[in-house]
C-alpha cells in the first residue's frame, strides 16, 4: 500500500508539472501574439505549485513572467517594472543554485533590455513633470546597473525637482558614499573653414581631424560634481529644517573642498538665516579674498548688505562688481537702489518735524541731502542707459526717481520709452 502511495503521489506531481508547462507555454504564445493580459491570466495559473516544480521549470515560469511585466510595464504600468526585475533575477538565481543554465543569459539580456527602458520612461516622467516616479525608475536602472552612476545622479535631481527632499537626500548620501565623481571629458576641436572652436563626440572628432576638416583636438575635463553633492546635502538639511547636520555637512565639505567659494557662500547664507551675522561677514570676506574677480560673487555680497541695511558696503561691493564687468546691469540697477534707500531713510525725520524756523532749515537741509542721494542714483543709472538704451529696468526706476524728485520733463521722456 505504502508503494503504491508513493507512486500515486509521483504521478500527481508529474501531472502538476506538465500542466505547469502546457500554462507556461500557453502564456508565451499570448505574449508572441501581443496579448500581455491574457498571457498573464494563463500564468497566473502555474503559480500555485511552481515552488514545487524542477528547476528548469521555475526558471522558465520566471522568464516568461518577467517578460510579461516588461510588455506590461511599456504599455504604462509603471508599477510592473519592479516585477519585472525580480523575475529575471529570479530567472538568474534559480539556475545559479542548480548549476544549469538555461534561460539565465536571455534574463540578463531582458534585465540590460529593461534598463534602457526604465531609463526612456524616466525621461518621459520627467518631462510630464512625474518626478517622483521619474526618480523612482532612475534609480532602479542604477540598481539594475551599478556602473551607470549617473542614473543615480539624475534619480537625485529629479527628486530635488519634485521637492522630496528625503528620497533626494537618501540618493545624494549614497553618491557619496560611492564616491560619484561625474567629471567627463569634452571632446573639441577648431573648424578649418570657420576658424570656430566646436565639441563633439570623440570619435566624430577624431575622423574629422583625420579629414583635415578640423585641427588642434583639445580635451577638456569637465568639473567634478563632487562638491556639488556635498553642498546639495547640507542644502536639503536646511530644507528639512535640520540645520545642526546642515552646518555639518558643509564643514565636511569645506574640509575636503577647501577652495570651493560656492560652499563657503552657502554655508555663510546659513549663517544669515540663523542670526548670527557676525559669522555671515567673516565667510562673506573670505569668498571675496578668494574669488575677488568674480562679479556675482561682489554682486551676492552687496545684495545681503543692502538685506541688512549696510548701504555703504553694499554700494562698495557693487562697484567691485562694475569694476569688473561694468555692464552689469543688476548691479547698476542695485546700486542706484543704494542712495534711493538712504534718501527715502531721511523722510521719517523730515516728517517728524516742526514748524520752528530750526525746524524748517533742518527739513531744507534733509530735503536737499535726500534729492542729491536720487540724483546721484538717477546718474547711476543714465550711464546704465547709455550702454542699455532699452532696458525696462533702468527706465522704469529712472522713471520713479524723476517723479520723486518733480523733474517732471525727465519723468515724461522715461514714460514715452517705456510706451506708456
Amino acid at each position: 500500500m505504502k508503494t503504491k502511495f508513493i507512486i500515486i503521489l509521483a504521478m500527481v506531481f508529474s501531472l502538476a508539472g506538465y500542466a505547469q508547462k502546457n500554462e507556461i507555454k500557453a502564456a508565451e504564445k499570448a505574449l508572441k501574439s501581443g496579448d500581455a493580459a491574457a498571457a498573464k491570466t494563463a500564468l497566473e495559473a502555474a503559480s500555485g505549485l511552481i515552488a514545487a516544480a524542477d528547476e528548469r521549470t521555475q526558471a522558465q515560469y520566471h522568464l516568461t513572467r518577467g517578460k510579461i511585466y516588461t510588455d506590461l510595464a511599456k504599455k504604462g504600468d509603471a508599477s510592473a517594472f519592479d516585477v519585472a526585475v525580480h523575475c529575471f533575477n529570479e530567472t538568474i538565481s534559480v539556475e545559479e543554485k542548480s548549476g544549469k543554465e538555461r534561460y539565465s543569459d536571455e534574463a540578463r539580456q531582458n534585465l540590460t533590455a529593461l534598463t534602457s527602458d526604465l531609463i526612456n520612461a524616466a525621461v518621459e516622467d520627467n518631462t510630464n513633470k512625474k518626478y517622483k516616479e521619474a526618480a523612482e525608475k532612475l534609480y532602479m536602472g542604477y540598481k539594475l546597473s551599478p556602473k551607470d552612476t549617473i542614473y543615480l545622479y539624475y534619480a537625485a535631481s529629479s527628486a530635488v525637482n519634485g521637492q522630496h527632499y528625503e528620497e533626494a537626500l537618501a540618493y545624494y548620501e549614497e553618491l557619496k558614499e560611492v564616491g560619484y565623481d561625474g567629471s567627463t571629458t569634452i571632446y573639441k576641436a577648431t573648424n578649418v573653414e570657420t576658424g570656430e572652436i566646436e565639441e563633439m563626440e570623440k570619435f566624430q572628432r577624431d575622423l574629422m581631424i583625420k579629414s583635415k576638416e578640423y585641427k588642434d583636438p583639445i580635451d577638456e575635463k569637465s568639473p567634478s560634481k563632487r562638491s556639488e553633492i556635498i553642498k546639495n546635502i547640507a542644502l536639503i538639511y536646511t530644507q528639512l529644517g535640520q540645520d545642526d547636520k546642515a552646518l555639518q555637512a558643509y564643514a565636511d565639505a569645506r574640509a575636503a573642498y577647501p577652495d570651493d567659494v560656492n560652499l563657503i557662500l552657502n554655508e555663510a547664507n546659513l549663517h544669515y538665516k540663523l542670526g548670527d551675522k557676525d559669522k555671515f561677514k567673516v565667510m562673506m570676506a573670505k569668498a571675496a579674498d578668494m574669488a575677488p574677480d568674480n562679479p556675482d560673487l561682489q554682486y551676492n555680497i552687496g545684495v545681503i548688505n543692502m538685506e541688512q541695511g549696510n548701504l555703504q558696503e553694499a554700494r562698495a561691493a557693487y562697484l567691485r562688481a562694475l569694476e569688473i564687468n561694468p555692464g552689469y546691469i543688476n548691479a547698476q540697477l542695485n546700486l542706484s537702489t543704494t542712495y534711493v534707500n538712504e534718501g527715502n531713510g531721511l523722510i521719517d525725520e523730515m516728517n517728524s518735524l516742526g514748524s520752528s524756523r530750526a525746524d524748517i532749515a533742518r527739513y531744507d537741509e534733509l530735503k536737499q541731502k535726500k534729492d542729491d542721494l536720487f540724483r546721484e542714483g538717477a546718474k547711476v543709472l543714465e550711464d546704465a542707459l547709455k550702454m542699455n538704451p532699452d532696458n525696462q529696468g533702468i527706465l522704469t526706476q529712472l522713471k520713479n526717481i524723476y517723479g520723486a524728485l518733480g523733474d517732471n520733463d525727465n519723468f515724461m521722456k522715461m514714460k514715452k520709452l517705456l510706451g506708456e
